[in-house]
């Protein structure tokens, strides 16, 4: 939503003249309550809601009319704590600030305009509204496909992370229980299985916020950066676990061979030194 906003608020003048002359080319809008709005909404598809208030006493006059339904409730409800708030122009027309709508549940934009004895209320979906004007690309049927491969790969991701998790606490303890002596490698090795499935995890935590529960139609760099830095750190640390496990066995049984181990440090400080540089310039730019 937040970015909704932001788009909103670069392109307001242009999308308040898109509104404005549209609803004037439409003429008298009170007109269509016989019809129940019917042709505004198929005009509008960002239209969700109408409804007309008296302009002296400011009670509503009509039911809230939606585009599928209508809701008696909120006749003879008192309008002017709205109107009140509201600035109208030289041609009688005001617009709202965006908003959660309390009737729609969804953030929107509220158009008012003066005709006669009556004031009409015409509530505009953002979301859509921006879509409508070529300002964000939505594409409803493909952002539910990919909405649901991301569900069922994020909490894959989340459950193979508590698998590696719980896995190697049961490992560790049936070989605590079930065997005389304790070695060094058993004891790094669940380490570095919590370290993988805390990698995972934020993986996954980070996919599902940025794809389904809060999702991003364009691209944020501190975002991605983030996460590339998170999951790159968690995977270095496992490396550097693994690499000192390495250096313990070989000191101890292949002295010879401790080659090997500086080859996988060497390939670790190469990561951390790449990590740094782009920690560098990401910032720098």
């Amino acid at each position: 939503m937040k970015e909704f906003l932001e788009i909103y608020e670069q392109n307001q003048d242009k999308i308040e003249f898109f509104l404005q002359e549209s609803l004037k080319n439409i003429g008298d809008l009170s007109i269509y309550e016989k019809h129940k709005f019917k042709e505004i909404f198929n005009i509008f598809p960002s239209l969700e809601l109408v409804y007309l208030v008296d302009k002296k006493d400011k009670n509503q006059i009509t039911p809230n009319y939606y585009k599928n339904k209508i809701d008696t409730k909120g006749k003879e409800n008192n309008r002017s704590y709205l109107i009140s708030r509201l600035q109208f122009k030289d041609n009688n027309i005001a617009f709202s600030s965006p908003y959660i709508s309390s009737a729609t549940r969804t953030s929107c934009i509220t158009v008012t305009i003066k005709e006669g004895d009556k004031i009409v209320f015409l509530d505009f979906q953002i979301e859509i509204l921006l879509e409508r004007l070529n300002l964000i690309e939505l594409n409803k049927p493909f952002h539910a496909a990919t909405k649901l491969f991301y569900i069922l790969a994020g909490f894959s991701m989340i459950a193979l992370s508590t698998f590696i998790i719980f896995y190697s606490l049961y490992d560790f303890i049936h070989f605590m229980i079930f065997k005389n002596k304790i070695e060094l490698e058993i004891i790094f090795k669940p380490i570095i299985a919590l370290t993988l499935g805390i990698a995972i995890f934020d993986l996954a935590k980070t996919v599902l916020e940025q794809e389904v529960y809060f999702k991003s139609y364009s691209k944020n760099s501190k975002v991605e950066t983030k996460m590339i830095t998170k999951f790159l750190i968690t995977i270095i640390i496992a490396l550097s676990i693994e690499a000192l496990i390495v250096v313990f066995k070989i000191a101890i049984n292949d002295y010879d061979k401790m080659i090997n181990a500086l080859y996988l440090i060497s390939g670790i400080s190469l990561l951390l030194i790449s990590l740094s540089v782009f920690i560098y310039l990401t910032k720098k730019k």
